[in-house]
């Protein structure tokens, strides 16, 4: 059963909150987080990016950007400051983005129920991100990403977060992409309910962070080699309940047609599956949004066979690289080759038609979200789902919750 443990946070004074949270690190790239933070020397960027106080070019691995993380963490917990709560807490984390409304319980969780698949995973982690993550965590002696779980709702959680919820904050601000972040500290007895409430869950499952689990625990394991980090046991994590989850289609773009013309490729890709005249948006699953030389077409993957007899394998995601990406534009490993990109659903068809009519891709797929039943199931078979199959939105932010081992 699950196991939630409330911690000493490292967290920033309530009029600086705003100022120090940021975007999670894995979601820009360097030139990206240098841009947010060039004007704001509290951001987190400066820690969870920290090549970005460096000369441009720096190596984003080399021992000098986790030196200065560490500077960086250290400078920030005197000046926002960030202070250690004198006492282990549990806290409720709300995301408000536009109607949408999300509210989970941020604590530790046990790296020893990741190992066993308590917590469950549903995507594969590569190993540069995790050796760059686990150092991270080890050199700070701390976790700074936000791991995003969910669970299967319960009603004595409900009941507990609206008690809690119906008092005053700690934090309520709105970043600059519009979502409102609202933390709430949650009192000593209302801590033990949920102690007592999260060991009557039968199982978590991973949604966003992945890389950040699998890094914590490669840096528990590690920190128990040298015999210190007695609280590495633990990770930070928010979790949701699976109603209020939303998922967003993770779309694909293609720099180029494999050596084909639009047409060529128009015709080759007809006689694979059923293609239309269509929209930017697909309204079902089985139906893919293709744009192509200026045009929207829609294509009917629901008849095209499975790879496999797998949950995952039937995924639009799948049956749109077994049958087209991978055999008519030459696309293997989507998470190495370099010919592919991702764009996640918040961004909408306008950032699709964007790439390809600027030249820098040649066709784009707008794609049917996934849902939270098929991340659910496809989890409790111990199944991996297709790379880049999730999109979640709201993003918790990093900074506000810091879990020091």
């Amino acid at each position: 059963m699950a196991v939630i443990r409330p911690f000493r946070a490292v967290r920033p004074a309530r009029d600086n909150a705003a100022a120090v949270s940021s975007v999670p690190y894995d979601v820009v790239n360097t030139e990206e987080a240098r841009q947010l933070a060039s004007a704001n020397p509290l951001s987190f960027l400066h820690v969870t990016r920290s090549e970005i106080d460096l000369p441009p070019g720096t190596d984003p691995y080399s021992s000098q950007v986790y030196e200065t993380a560490r500077k960086r963490f250290a400078w920030l917990r005197e000046q926002a400051p960030m202070t250690e709560e004198s006492e282990p807490s549990l806290y409720f984390y709300r995301l408000r983005m536009g109607e949408h409304e999300q509210t989970g319980i941020a604590g530790c969780f046990l790296v020893d129920e990741y190992d066993r698949d308590v917590i469950k995973k549903h995507e594969r982690t590569r190993r540069d991100k995790e050796d760059d993550r686990t150092r991270h965590i080890i050199e700070l002696r701390a976790q700074t990403g936000v791991v995003f779980l969910t669970y299967k709702a319960a009603d004595e959680i409900d009941r507990l977060c609206r008690a809690v919820t119906s008092d005053a904050p700690i934090y309520d601000f709105r970043a600059d992409d519009g979502v409102q972040h609202t933390v709430w500290k949650v009192g000593a007895r209302q801590t033990t309910e949920l102690v007592d409430a999260f060991a009557r869950i039968p199982a978590l499952y991973i949604a966003d962070g992945h890389h950040r689990a699998a890094s914590a625990a490669r840096a528990r394991a590690q920190m128990r080699t040298r015999g210190d980090g007695s609280e590495a046991d633990g990770f930070i994590a928010v979790a949701f309940p699976d109603k209020q989850v939303r998922i967003l289609p993770y779309n694909r773009t293609v720099k180029d047609l494999a050596g084909r013309t639009p047409a060529q490729f128009l015709e080759a890709l007809r006689n694979v599956v059923p293609v239309a005249d269509g929209g930017p948006a697909p309204r079902r699953t089985g139906e893919v949004a293709m744009f192509l030389a200026g045009k929207w077409y829609g294509l009917d993957l629901s008849s095209a066979p499975p790879e496999d007899g797998s949950r995952a394998s039937a995924l639009d995601v799948a049956r749109l690289q077994h049958h087209v990406l991978g055999p008519l534009l030459a696309v293997g490993d989507v998470r190495t080759d370099k010919r592919i990109d991702f764009v996640g659903g918040a961004r909408g068809a306008a950032a699709l038609e964007q790439a390809v009519t600027s030249g820098k891709a040649a066709v784009a797929f707008s794609m049917y979200p996934v849902t939270i039943e098929d991340l659910m199931t496809i989890s409790d078979e111990g199944g991996i789902m297709p790379p880049k199959s999730t999109w979640f939105e709201p993003k918790l932010r990093d900074g506000l919750l810091v879990h020091t081992i």
